[in-house]
C-alpha cells in the first residue's frame, strides 16, 4: 500500500521483505493549526454563523477520519484548537466527539487564542477527562512518539510573548535514532507579510538551529513552505477572505533522522470564501455565477463577497438584481457591495415606467434631481421604483 506524494511513491508500511534486516524509522503525521473551534462569525447573519462554526467540526472529524484511513502516527495540531478561551462546555464535549475516529496519537498545542492560562480550555477539557491517546502539550517538555520522533512543543501561556518559545528547541537532547519535530504558533520573522515586528516570534532558522527534521508551525491561516522543513499547514475551515491557501492539511513522512520530509497537502475545507471586483456594464449580468469559475453543483459550498462598480442603466440594474437573487439562493452566502455602482437612466428606461397620478409626480421631481445635490438619492429612488415595476409589469 503506497501513497503518492508529488512524482514519488512512499510505502504507507514497509512489506516483510523490506522490514527484514533493519529498523523501520519512519515517521508519518498530519499537520494541522488554526481549527478555530467555537468561532463566532460575528460579521455574518446568525444562521450563517452556525452554519461555519458547526463546519469547523465536522472538518476536524474529517481530519480524525483521514487520520485513521491513513494510519498515520499522529495527528499535531499547532495552536488555535479554539476560538477563544471562553468557549462553553458544550463546544469542549463536541471537540472531544471530533477527535474520536482517530484512536492514533493526538497533540495539540495551545496558541494565541488558546494560551494556556490557569482557567483555559486545556484546563476544563482535563476536567472532563481526555481519552490517552490526546496530549495537550501546555509545557515545554519533550513528547515521546512512540519509539521513532520527540516532539518539542512551545506553547503559549499568554496571548502574546514578545520572546521567541521555540529557543529551548536548540539545547533539548534527544536520542540520535529519534526523529525531532517541532511544534509552536507564531510568526516567522522577516517572511510572513507584516509579521516581522509581530508577537510571539519564530526564527526562520529554528530548523536548522535546533537539527530538526521538521517544524509544525500555526498563526498563518494560510499553507505556506517557509523552508524544506519548515510549514504551516493554515486553517484547514477557511473564516476569511483572504487568497493565502487555506483548507488543507499537510500529510507528512520522514524517512529516517536527517531525512528530508515528504509534504502532501490535503484539501479539507467544506466552505470556500471567495471575494472579487466586478465591471458591470449596460447588458452584461446575464450569469454573474459564470464569473465565479465554479461548477454549479458547488455553489452552495461558497461564500461570496462580490464588488460592484460601473456605470448602468435601470434596466441593467433591474436584470443585475435578479441575477443577485438567483446567486444568492445557490451559494451559501452572498455579500454585495454596490456603492461604486452608478445608475444612469435613460429617456428609454424612464418611458418604460407608465404610472399616473402621484407615481408619475413624484417620478418626475426625482428626474428633475439628477444633476442636483441629491442625484444618488435620486438614482436609487428611480431604480427602485423602475424595479417595482418591472416585477409587476405595470
Amino acid at each position: 500500500m503506497s501513497i503518492t506524494f508529488g512524482c514519488s511513491c512512499v510505502p504507507l508500511y514497509p512489506t516483510c521483505s523490506e522490514k527484514e534486516g533493519f529498523e523501520d524509522l519512519s515517521v508519518r503525521f498530519l499537520h494541522t493549526a488554526d481549527l478555530q473551534i467555537g468561532k463566532g462569525f460575528g460579521q455574518l447573519p446568525s444562521e450563517i454563523s452556525v452554519v461555519l462554526r458547526n463546519a469547523r467540526l465536522e472538518t476536524l472529524k474529517k481530519i480524525a477520519v483521514l487520520a485513521h484511513e491513513r494510519r498515520v502516527d499522529a495527528v499535531l495540531v499547532a495552536g488555535d484548537c479554539f476560538d477563544d478561551i471562553a468557549v462553553g462546555d458544550e463546544t469542549l464535549r463536541r471537540f472531544k466527539v471530533a477527535l474520536e475516529p482517530f484512536g492514533g496519537t493526538w497533540v495539540l498545542l495551545p496558541g494565541n487564542h488558546d494560551p494556556a492560562t490557569a482557567e483555559s480550555p486545556w484546563s476544563r477539557l482535563k476536567r472532563l477527562t481526555l481519552p490517552d491517546n490526546v496530549i495537550v502539550a501546555d509545557e515545554p517538555v519533550p513528547i515521546a512518539l512512540g519509539d521513532k520522533a520527540m516532539i518539542l512543543p512551545a506553547p503559549l501561556k499568554r496571548r502574546r510573548d514578545a520572546a521567541d518559545l521555540t529557543e529551548w528547541f536548540d539545547t533539548a537532547e534527544t536520542d540520535d535514532h529519534l526523529i525531532r519535530i517541532g511544534l509552536a504558533h507564531g510568526s516567522v520573522r522577516e517572511f510572513l507579510p507584516e509579521a516581522s515586528e509581530a508577537a510571539n516570534p519564530v526564527a526562520m532558522d529554528r530548523d536548522v538551529r535546533a537539527r530538526l527534521d521538521y517544524l509544525a508551525l500555526g498563526d498563518w491561516h494560510g499553507k505556506l513552505q517557509v523552508t524544506d522543513r519548515t510549514w504551516y499547514a493554515g486553517t484547514p475551515e477557511p473564516d476569511r477572505f483572504r487568497a493565502n491557501e487555506p483548507g488543507y492539511i499537510l500529510n507528512v513522512a520522514i524517512e529516517a533522522p536527517g531525512a528530508k520530509p515528504t509534504i502532501e497537502p490535503v484539501a479539507v475545507a467544506e466552505y470556500r470564501w471567495m471575494e472579487q471586483t466586478r465591471d458591470i456594464m449596460p447588458g452584461g449580468t446575464d450569469d454573474v455565477s459564470q464569473g465565479l469559475d465554479i461548477p454549479a453543483a458547488e455553489l452552495s459550498r461558497l461564500i461570496v463577497r462580490l464588488e460592484l462598480q460601473g456605470t448602468i442603466d435601470l434596466s441593467t440594474r433591474a436584470a443585475l438584481d435578479e441575477a443577485l437573487g438567483d446567486l444568492r439562493a445557490r451559494v451559501q452566502y452572498l455579500d454585495v457591495d454596490d456603492a461604486g455602482l452608478v445608475v444612469e437612466p435613460t429617456e428609454d428606461d424612464l418611458d418604460m415606467i407608465d404610472t399616473t397620478g402621484f407615481v408619475r409626480t413624484g417620478m418626475e421631481r426625482l428626474r428633475e434631481q439628477l444633476n442636483g445635490p441629491d442625484a444618488e438619492t435620486a438614482r436609487r429612488a428611480l431604480a427602485l421604483l423602475y424595479g417595482l415595476h418591472h416585477q409587476t409589469g405595470s
